[in-house]
Parts: structure tokens; sequence; C-alpha cells
């Protein structure tokens, strides 16, 4: 199971850009509390660095072709991109 690791990264950072976008902003805006932008984002950025440089690492170790890595960083950028990522790619 080489991709474990990898696996559990791309749920982490999905499930905190899903906080950021459709919890954490919402709450910003009609709420006025920008605190909750202030906690989920550098932990989501720091997570999203982490997938990245992981995913990174795969591909120089030759365990992923840099096309599916590529894939990788581009779904880390769309919200629900790293599950379906998981889900197709990360088998």
């Amino acid at each position: 199971m080489k991709f474990g690791f990898l696996r559990f990264m791309a749920m982490l950072e999905g499930t905190s850009l899903l906080l950021l976008l459709f919890v954490a902003v919402p709450m910003k805006r009609m709420m006025d509390m920008p605190e909750a932008v202030s906690i989920i984002g550098p932990i989501h950025g720091a997570l999203f660095i982490l997938f990245n440089l992981i995913l990174l690492f795969h591909v120089i170790k030759g365990n992923l072709s840099a096309v599916r890595g590529f894939v990788g960083f581009v779904a880390s950028l769309i919200p629900f991109g790293t599950f379906v990522y998981k889900a197709k790619v990360l088998k």
C-alpha cells in the first residue's frame, strides 16, 4: 500500500478546502466572523502544500507518472477534486 499516506492526505486536503469554502467563507461574509477564515485558511494552506509535496515525492520516486502527479495537483485546486483523485487514480 504505497499510496496509503497520500490517500489520507488527499482526504485531509479535500476536507479542509470544503470547510474553507463552504463553512469559513460564508461565516466571514454572512455572519461577519473573519476568525473562521483566519483559522481554517492557514490549516488548509499547510495541508495543500503537504499534499502536493507528497505527490511530488511519489512522482520523483517513480510511483506515479508525471501526468498522474499533475492531475493530482489540478485536483487539489478543485472542490471535491482530491476525493475523485483518490478514488480514481490512487486505487
